[in-house]
């Protein structure tokens, strides 16, 4: 079974502001079989994104999707981010104040997003 690779920590999600950082790290995440992850400045503020198309798993069901949209929208509520977007294999969230929290947050949604999947694998469901 894969393990579509590892999340990452805060610290080690990539800056991807600019477009060759972007597409080396959705290289190198495809490579590993993992969900890209990355942050990138746009003007003043941050922007999250995960892709799940980079990695060879299953797409996450709703009820996962679900649970990942619920959180979003408790950080739109909050104003910690204006705008998310989320799917069973994309996650977007933009206009988040700064890089540390835009890093904190790409790195709980890339734990989640990879957990979930994990789960869905893992445990035997009626498809």
């Amino acid at each position: 079974m894969s393990t579509l690779g590892t999340p990452l920590t805060a610290a080690l999600i990539p800056d991807c502001t600019e477009p060759e950082a972007h597409h080396a790290a959705y290289r190198t995440a495809k490579t590993n079989d993992a969900i890209f992850v990355g942050i990138a400045r746009q003007g003043r503020r941050w922007m999250v994104e995960l892709d799940a198309f980079s990695s060879s798993g299953s797409v996450i069901p709703d009820q996962a999707v679900a649970v990942l949209q619920s959180a979003a929208e408790a950080l739109v509520v909050a104003g910690t981010v204006t705008q998310a977007s989320i799917a069973p294999d994309y996650v977007s969230m933009r206009s988040i104040e700064n890089e540390e929290k835009a890093r904190e947050i790409a790195a709980a949604f890339h734990a989640a997003l990879h957990g979930l999947r994990q789960l869905y694998i893992a445990v035997p469901s009626q498809r």
